[in-house]
């Protein structure tokens, strides 16, 4: 399978470890250079825009979903190739959804985390079967893995971790998998 467009997830906040800024930069820059559509929230601050700002850097193409709610708390990013504003959170997921053909989760709060869970729970339900990765930047998701193993192991998953989520260290490794 080959990836037109990649749904991101991740903080509207940079966080505190200069790794996640960097990842994301990484990120954006290989989407480009794959001519690989970048569909995310469409805010201009934190990881958002640094994927976004490294997308648009090297060329390529950023569609941004952002709720009427959010357009000044987020910033919405006015330089991308495409904004679409829309009424609530819940169809700015789900237009975040259907545009993409995979989903990388960065680090962020609870919107991604949200965000994330919905992906997780509709791949389950069969809703979805888009791949999922999950960018563990310096360990920032160890704790939510030794949870979610604690979830399977306490039977209450329906599905393998391994056919849930990936679990990546760098954006290279999402280019090296038999994904894509």
């Amino acid at each position: 399978m080959t990836f037109q467009s990649v749904a991101v997830f991740c903080g509207s906040k940079a966080g505190n470890n200069i790794l996640f800024a960097q990842q994301a930069t990484t990120l954006g820059h290989l989407l480009a250079e794959k001519n690989i559509t970048l569909i995310y929230g469409g805010g201009n601050k934190g990881l958002m825009a640094a994927v976004a700002n490294a997308v648009l850097e090297k060329g390529g193409k950023v569609i941004g979903i952002i709720p009427q709610v959010l357009t000044e708390w987020e910033h919405q990013h006015e330089g991308i190739t495409e904004l679409i504003i829309v009424e609530t959170m819940h169809i700015r997921k789900r237009m975040l959804y259907e545009k993409c053909d995979a989903a990388i989760v960065l680090p962020g709060g609870y919107g991604t985390l949200d965000e994330l869970f919905e992906m997780l729970t509709w791949n389950q339900l069969n809703i979805h079967d888009k791949p999922i990765f999950i960018l563990n930047t310096d360990g920032f998701y160890d704790g939510l893995l030794i949870h979610i193993n604690k979830m399977l192991s306490a039977e209450f998953l329906y599905h393998k971790l391994e056919n849930s989520f990936t679990v990546i260290n760098n954006p290279e490794e999402i280019f090296s998998t038999d994904f894509n």
